[in-house]
């Protein structure tokens, strides 16, 4: 398929509505509200490598731009898959505090962000924010109360799962497990698809969902999720022709997704100015987890990838751009977390937070806007007590504090702990991709697992990479990190990880992922409904009997 974006001024103008064009000539020279319109763009899978401003050959012009004007955040941390940090960005809190330590939430299984927990929408909302979700949802939709307009979102485009075909918006969780996977409110969006590349799609929605509101009159809540450049590798294919000099096919494909990405902020930015929202809005980019390089991200010169706790799985690309700043065109290498979201955007919105929300983000605005010091002064990475797959942990190795079984992860001012089995280990050099086949890559980077080891110290301010291990120089720094996971476990709460419920089949729900359980209650109300039903079509049913009966009658004494 060969898609090539309209010029801006003409995309825009497709879709403004005439109506808003009518009011915004009349309201051109309002005051703005004096809430900050919010913009948040979360990017899948794009590596710590994969912008421009980092180093990289991939050319990212406009994100590098908005970056350079803005403030880079470059000690800036996510979690090291999708839902975790989705879920940390929706609540301000850690995953032991919400009962998602474990993996993601995957389509099958009856799950989804706990409705006791309050959410980021649901704040800007009581502030009076019109609040709006364009992409990717990944936090649950086995029933109705998962969905996102049940969660704050006055509309929601997007998807419900965690990945699927670009064009089509079909998803396989196994053979006989397939459905569509997209979605306008609480129904699938059938008539509302063109088979078009989902970043341009949710870009188009984007820009039209400003197109139809008025900035001066209601400030805007914006939640931009990117399927991109999460796999599968598709890409419209004339961005491809830019990396012809790329020789790995996984890294082209990677590189021409990430382009077309770059244009869509672009066009995003273009529209932000158009429609009068600029000047008063707070723009945030960040990657939702670290690069996969089987799927051609790169995460150099940091250790390990997506789904692993070391530096290249956690550490985010991430910046804030806004005329609102106080010092453009700096870095902020202040600790930030994605935790720290919620409550810097509610201040910042004027909204209240209350103290049994619990959380464990702060408001960082000041050390972003400022440059003065980040209020985070640690991190807890994560506790799994699902996944216990180191061999040699034991208590004994955690000094009778920690069972170093436990994949754990934490960082307390320049130091960072891991135990049990933190993932994959390699560092993964630029030159690995100049290889056709990345999988059968053997470069001298390679860590082995059959070491016996449970448990790492690093210093990162000194040693961002994790080449240097400080676990035996330094154990009374281990001791007092495991006694901190001792008093964070303390206040984890049950883990929710269930089982594939074999409803979820989307052929049981017209060929669409959707939700599917019913509790007691509905279940029960829905009996009844379908009780009086029968009982009203069966007293139907014999009324017609009798007349039909009555007319054989008469008709026979007729004849007769």
């Amino acid at each position: 398929m060969f898609l090539r974006w309209p010029p801006v001024p003409l995309l825009l103008s497709l879709i403004v509505s005439p109506a808003w064009s009518v009011h915004n000539r009349g309201d051109e020279f309002e005051q703005p509200v004096s809430q900050p319109h919010i913009v948040f763009v979360l990017v899948d899978d794009q590596g710590f490598r994969d912008v421009g401003y980092h180093g990289s050959e991939i050319k990212t012009p406009n994100i590098d731009w908005l970056a350079a004007q803005g403030v880079k955040l470059e000690n800036y941390y996510v979690q090291p898959l999708c839902s975790p940090s989705r879920s940390q960005l929706m609540t301000g809190r850690y995953q032991i505090h919400t009962g998602l330590q474990h993996s993601i939430i995957r389509a099958t299984q009856p799950n989804c962000l706990p409705l006791e927990n309050v959410t980021l929408p649901q704040k800007l909302k009581e502030a009076g924010y019109s609040t709006h979700m364009v992409g990717k949802w990944h936090l649950g939709f086995y029933k109705r109360g998962c969905l996102p307009t049940q969660r704050g979102f006055d509309t929601f485009f997007g998807s419900l799962l965690g990945s699927g075909d670009y064009y089509s918006h079909y998803k396989c969780e196994g053979p006989g497990m397939c459905g569509y996977d997209l979605y306008e409110g609480e129904e699938a969006a059938w008539e509302q698809d063109r088979g078009l590349y989902s970043t341009v799609m949710f870009t188009r929605k984007a820009v039209s969902i400003l197109a139809n509101h008025n900035p001066h009159r209601q400030p805007l809540f914006l939640y931009l999720a990117y399927q991109a450049v999460h796999s599968p590798l598709q890409v419209p294919a004339h961005y491809l022709e830019r990396y012809k000099g790329i020789p790995n096919p996984h890294r082209r494909k990677y590189a021409a997704m990430v382009s077309c990405l770059d244009e869509a902020i672009h066009n995003l930015t273009q529209a932000l100015k158009r429609f009068g929202y600029y000047d008063n809005t707070v723009i945030v980019y960040s990657t939702d987890n670290g690069g996969q390089p089987l799927a051609g991200g790169s995460n150099w010169p940091l250790r390990g990838s997506k789904a692993t706790y070391w530096e290249g799985g956690i550490r985010g690309v991430g910046f804030v751009h806004s005329p609102l700043l106080v010092k453009k065109g700096s870095k902020c290498r202040s600790l930030v977390h994605i935790t720290d979201w919620f409550p810097t955007l509610v201040t910042l919105g004027g909204g209240t937070l209350d103290e049994d929300l619990n959380l464990d983000g702060y408001d960082v605005w000041e050390a972003i806007s400022e440059g003065r010091s980040s209020p985070r002064l640690d991190i807890l990475h994560n506790i799994d007590p699902i996944y216990v797959k180191a061999k040699n942990g034991s208590w004994k190795a955690g000094y009778g504090l920690w069972n170093t079984a436990i994949q754990a992860a934490l960082r307390v001012g320049h130091w960072k702990l891991l135990t049990g089995v933190p993932g994959y280990s390699d560092w993964v050099p630029p030159q690995t991709f100049s290889n056709q086949r990345l999988t059968t890559r053997h470069h001298n980077e390679r860590v082995r697992w059959d070491r016996g080891k449970s448990v790492w110290l690093f210093n990162i301010t000194a040693d961002p990479y994790e080449r240097v291990d400080l676990s035996q120089r330094y154990p009374h720094i281990v001791k007092k990190m495991l006694m901190r996971l001792v008093q964070y476990n303390k206040t984890a709460v049950p883990v929710r990880y269930p089982t594939k419920d074999l409803r979820s089949n989307p052929q049981y729900n017209g060929g669409v992922w959707g939700p599917w359980y019913k509790d007691e209650k509905q279940q029960r109300e829905e009996e009844e409904e379908e009780g009086y039903n029968n009982l009203f079509m069966s007293h139907l049913g014999k009324r017609r009997w009798k007349n039909k009966s009555k007319n054989k009658k008469l008709k026979r004494k007729a004849e007769h």
